[in-house]
């Protein structure tokens, strides 16, 4: 019988080749095609965003208009595909209910860009904007969608609990604990939506990094959410290097170094966000 193309067997049987041909994206297109086409949705718009960026010298929070949609656009197709890829392992009997929660991500998702792009074509911010009735509507819309994800992502979780996925324990462990610290990264998005701000001691805006935009001047939690979000990346990575370039280590023991390399993680985003409640800028330029 042959084996289903899973993430974790197409590692084991030619990790390399995902590289040199498209064999993620027919895994992503066939076991979660709402987050694919949400992603490739994300695509276009990045394109077109990229596109208008020097057509168009208008600011908004100090940076130009089409800075934020392009972020946004990034940050989305990295993790409607990242997710897609880690939901094709779990087992094939509650693959509908991965598909459901695949469903509800892409729709919050493309619902979420939509208002960013729109709110840029009009000139505005898109994020805790209350300067008008129509921005209001539009901000607590994303901010349902968000809490849409926010609930999927949970049931994610308990999916890859109750039901083990397929490849080793640190790979496993890997996902698992990858969508735990992620959503702590969305606790502190919604920390950023009680403030009504993402800088703190000052109004946002002003000197930033550049293209990032966090600020150089006070404390910005932006830093610590952007790392909790991307360990849905980074911990599941460390899981497939410990299998890859340590496979002599016993399953117990793959799974304690991922739990310790997220631990440090999360340690990491706890610091950052203390340092931006204290008003501390994660880089200070003059």
């Amino acid at each position: 019988m042959k084996t289903a193309l899973t993430p974790a067997t197409a590692f084991e049987a030619a990790p390399t080749a995902l590289l040199k041909r498209p064999t993620w994206l027919r895994i992503i297109q066939g076991c979660q095609p709402a987050l694919a086409w949400a992603g490739w949705l994300h695509v276009a718009l990045l394109a077109a965003a990229l596109v208008l960026w020097p057509l168009d010298d208008r600011t908004v929070t100090g940076l130009n208009v089409w800075v934020k949609p392009i972020k946004f656009s990034i940050a989305g197709v990295v993790y409607l595909w990242s997710l897609a890829w880690l939901l094709a392992d779990v087992p094939a009997h509650v693959q509908r209910s991965a598909r459901r929660i695949g469903r509800l991500v892409g729709v919050a998702l493309a619902i979420e860009i939509s208002c960013v792009y729109m709110q840029a074509a009009r000139g505005t911010t898109s994020h805790f904007n209350f300067s008008s009735w129509f921005d209001a509507i539009v901000f607590q819309l994303m901010g349902v969608f968000i809490l849409i994800n926010t609930v999927a992502i949970v049931w994610a979780v308990w999916l890859m609990f109750r039901h083990r996925p397929h490849g080793s324990s640190a790979w496993v462990w890997g996902m698992r604990l990858g969508l735990i610290l992620f959503l702590v990264g969305s606790a502190v998005g919604g920390s950023m939506s009680a403030r009504m701000a993402h800088t703190v001691g000052a109004a946002d805006g002003g000197t930033g990094l550049p293209l990032l935009g966090w600020s150089t001047r006070h404390g910005d939690l932006r830093a610590a959410h952007f790392l909790g979000l991307h360990a849905l990346q980074a911990i599941p990575l460390v899981g497939w290097l410990i299998t890859r370039y340590l496979p002599q280590l016993r399953a117990n023991t793959q799974a304690l170094a991922v739990a310790l390399f997220a631990t440090l993680y999360a340690g990491a985003v706890a610091w950052l966000y203390w340092h931006a409640v204290q008003g501390l800028p994660l880089v200070s330029l003059p």
